[in-house]
């Protein structure tokens, strides 16, 4: 007799409820759940939110712990790989980033995972018929958080300073961003002066510095950081861009293409000459130094309280030219023969750019850089032997 097929199904029917049932009825998995809530600053605002991580125990090692009320050896090797990866998240300082044309400051808080603590919630979320129990951890809070950030004042991004060193020889560059990381991440107190020469501090090889080409005697001399008028003149157009009250700054002696535009720079060689800039907005100011080693260009921008301030920086308006200066030689162990371009000619001029500040609509200053530039020659390396050094 051929059986119908309704009645072929209705075993595999039966079946399949039981499955379900039996799924129904399994425990769920058991996850151990690390809370914790992180901040950001994002349109001058404190922000915070929850962050949560989760992991699931092996339900083998859940239910022996279950058994013997205690925790099962079976646990120990997830709990290993937990606290492995719960210690790894190290405390990392508050720092701005560009999201999308949005500054936004975040920071990370570290973990350091506690294992006895972690296990006694096991035990406990267990033997009380719980699911999930909570790691037990104690938090490490960097030295600048975000919330350091907010009770300093510095909400918003105030200003930023670009420069281009594309051609740079590798020792410029070096010198270049030696100097920049020691002007990253700092603080300009209420009312304090910036003074670029004692922040820099000692410039030679115990500070991480390496021989480059300074002017010198009307032609290029190498000195230990040379190239490190990059970062005074980068961060020199930040700080003059957020409208802040310039108390030392001087040009070059003659017109140098690595700080075009024209007359926006800031040479520095200490003591003789210096930059000093007064922070008066009445709040912390926190400088970040950044680059580009692909496209050779450094960046400053500074970051701190809305004072409202407007403010525009003109282009130079250039004059007074005259013609370059005779060429110029310099040693240079890297000539056998002959003589090596190592600097363009130049001819002098005058520069001057205007700042004007406006709050409100209102210009509530107005400022010029006025910059004057000596006539240059051409400057040649050649072999220590030459008798054109003479």
């Amino acid at each position: 007799m051929k059986r119908s097929r309704l009645s072929m199904l209705l075993p595999l029917l039966a079946l399949g409820t039981a499955a379900r049932a039996q799924e129904t009825h399994s425990p769920s998995p058991f996850k151990l759940i690390l809370v914790d809530n992180q901040s950001k600053i994002q349109k001058g605002e404190l922000k915070t939110s929850t962050l949560a991580k989760s992991w699931t125990l092996p339900g083998d090692g859940v239910k022996r712990s279950k058994k013997y009320n205690k925790i099962s050896s079976t646990l120990m090797p997830t709990l290993d790989r937990i606290e492995a990866q719960v210690n790894a998240h190290q405390p990392l300082p508050a720092v701005f980033k560009n999201v999308g044309g949005q500054w936004i400051a975040t920071d990370q808080t570290g973990w350091i995972f506690d294992r006895d603590g972690t296990k006694d919630n096991i035990r406990k979320a267990i033997g009380g018929g719980k699911n999930e129990a909570r790691v037990a951890f104690r938090r490490v809070v960097p030295q600048r958080s975000v919330k350091v950030l907010v009770q300093r004042g510095v909400l918003w991004h105030v200003a930023g300073g670009k420069s281009s060193y594309a051609g740079s020889p590798d020792f410029r560059e070096k010198n270049i961003l030696v100097g920049a990381s020691k002007l990253d991440n700092f603080f300009i107190a209420p009312d304090h002066e910036f003074d670029f020469n004692e922040e820099i501090g000692q410039i030679d090889a115990s500070t991480g510095f390496v021989p480059g080409f300074i002017i010198s005697g009307g032609t290029l001399a190498k000195e230990d950081g040379g190239g490190i008028c990059q970062v005074s003149t980068t961060i020199f157009r930040a700080l003059y861009s957020a409208g802040l009250p310039v108390t030392d700054r001087s040009e070059h002696s003659h017109r140098v293409k690595y700080y075009d535009p024209v007359g926006f720079e800031a040479t520095v060689y200490a003591p003789s000459k210096n930059l000093k800039v007064k922070n008066d907005t009445g709040a912390h100011l926190l400088i970040q130094a950044s680059w580009n080693r692909a496209e050779q260009s450094l960046r400053f921008d500074v970051f701190g309280a809305n004072t409202g301030r407007e403010v525009t920086v003109s282009g130079p308006v250039i004059s007074d030219f005259l013609a370059p200066a005779a060429p110029s030689y310099t040693p240079d162990d890297r000539v056998a023969a002959g003589r090596r371009l190592l600097d363009t000619e130049m001819q002098g001029m005058t520069s001057v750019i205007t700042r004007t500040v406006k709050v409100g609509g209102k210009t509530v200053s107005t400022d010029t850089l006025r910059s004057v530039y000596r006539p240059w020659g051409a400057v040649y390396g050649v072999n220590p032997a030459d008798a054109r050094l003479n």
